[in-house]
């Protein structure tokens, strides 16, 4: 049998997520097959993964029954979180063991906050609280936008002990700003005299979206930069994340156990079907980070990945790449602002969706 290309990958020090889940994945076995032959590392959720899990399907009907009798006048909101914290637990249940192989490095599944709390630093900060409080395993995350305001809750919650994956980060300088809310909440952990050493935290760093806005513009100006922008934004990240984390602001931190927050690279499925299927997954492989992969591109990786340190090559080219950007009359720092706005809005309709999904549902099992 040839070896599989998702377990080289977690050889070399990327860890292997799964950017899906679904009650199905948990009931048919599916989840343990792939922790077992793909060394599947964890998983991500976000309102538009439950939305097409719970609309698209049967699987929640029984759970939805028994909600309903237990309480018929619960909310819509009430009913995902008590149906979406069930399937997170089942989850962190099946990868705890890898979690504890790991020594709480992975093994870890994540559940976001609602997202229109995205600007809301009290309302995350509580309702991220309570989640984590309910979930009650050292292996599940709290994934909280890095917006502004999120900065804020981020910090916060780890200080809290609350294990938190920011998500929606498009800017290198954004990421740089999360991995430094990260050290302040350890910093205030630690004044206070609790541990740091069991604290999870990534930034999730948003890839293909970038390329997907700038290739337009990019087509009508320097075409020979289509599809090379994301790419190199993430490699420079990954240069900060260097940096940062080798520094020593994290040094003293490091020495009472803290973890480095890893970079997570999200949105890594190709969208333009002119380019290679895994083009931001081939690319990017280093030690210490994380991609989360949706099906389609976990499927192609385990068919035809390559498996080779690609992350801190031609990081020259990465930087010439985005120095040309200006010249050409690009911001790039609008476009990922927009893109944040954008994500956060797709996240808040994919969310509103849900709960219609839930309401017509609960209409027809109460009939």
């Amino acid at each position: 049998m040839p070896p599989n290309p998702l377990r080289q990958l977690s050889a070399a020090g990327q860890s292997v997520w799964y950017d899906n889940l679904q009650r199905s994945m948990l009931t048919s076995g599916m989840l343990a097959q792939m922790i077992a032959a793909d060394d599947l590392r964890g998983i991500t959720s976000n309102p538009t993964i439950f939305e097409k899990a719970i609309g698209g399907s049967a699987d929640y009907d029984q759970a939805l029954r028994r909600e309903l009798q237990r309480d018929p006048r619960q909310s819509n909101r009430a009913l995902f979180f008590t149906l979406a914290i069930e399937d997170i637990r089942d989850a962190a249940k099946a990868l705890r063991p890898a979690y504890d192989a790991t020594d709480g490095v992975d093994g870890l599944v994540s559940l976001e906050v609602s997202p229109d709390l995205a600007h809301d630093v009290d309302g995350t900060v509580q309702e991220a609280r309570e989640l984590f409080a309910r979930l009650a395993m050292p292996n599940v995350m709290i994934k909280v936008p890095g917006t502004v305001s999120g900065l804020h809750a981020v910090e916060q919650l780890i200080a809290e002990g609350v294990n938190v994956n920011v998500t929606l980060l498009f800017s290198v300088e954004r990421y740089v700003s999360v991995a430094e809310a990260y050290l302040r909440g350890l910093e205030r952990r630690r004044a206070k005299g609790l541990p740091i050493d069991r604290i999870a935290s990534v930034a999730s760093f948003f890839v293909s979206r970038l390329d997907t806005a700038l290739d337009p513009l990019l087509a009508q100006r320097q075409p020979e930069l289509q599809g090379r922008i994301a790419n190199a934004n993430a490699k420079l990240a990954y240069q900060e994340y260097l940096e940062i984390f080798s520094g020593p602001h994290f040094a003293a931190l490091r020495e009472q156990g803290a973890r480095p927050q890893r970079l997570l690279w999200a949105s890594t499925s190709t969208k333009n079907p002119a380019y290679p299927d895994l083009l931001y997954v081939d690319n990017l492989i280093g030690p210490d980070t994380v991609n989360t992969m949706p099906p389609t591109t976990y499927d192609a990786f385990r068919d035809h990945g390559t498996v080779a340190r690609t992350l801190d090559e031609d990081v020259e080219s990465a930087l010439a790449c985005l120095s040309a950007l200006p010249e050409l009359g690009i911001d790039l720092g609008a476009i990922t602002d927009q893109l944040e706005i954008d994500g956060v809005n797709a996240f808040i309709q994919s969310f509103e969706t849900l709960l219609a999904v839930l309401e017509a549902k609960t209409r027809t099992l109460t009939v």
